[in-house]
């Protein structure tokens, strides 16, 4: 990634954003949330503002809450 891109991507990061520390610490409860079928969003828009943006705790996101709801997955 160019100097550019980085800047460019620093300059567009939503200021909501937790960060993967953050996010990863919580993603648990928003994943209940959901399965709850709350909105854990309102809650807690900086992990939203987080999964949205990065690629990695997106693909945890979408991992935890597939084992959460598809009771096939569970083993």
């Amino acid at each position: 990634m160019s100097e550019w891109a980085r800047l460019e991507a620093f300059l567009t990061t939503d200021p909501r954003d937790v960060g993967c520390d953050e996010a990863m610490a919580v993603l648990h409860v928003y994943v209940e949330a959901i399965a709850a079928g709350l909105d854990p969003a309102a809650r807690y828009p900086g992990v939203a503002a987080h999964l949205a943006a990065c690629g990695p705790c997106n693909e945890d996101f979408e991992g935890l809450l597939a084992a959460v709801t598809n009771p096939d997955l569970g083993g």
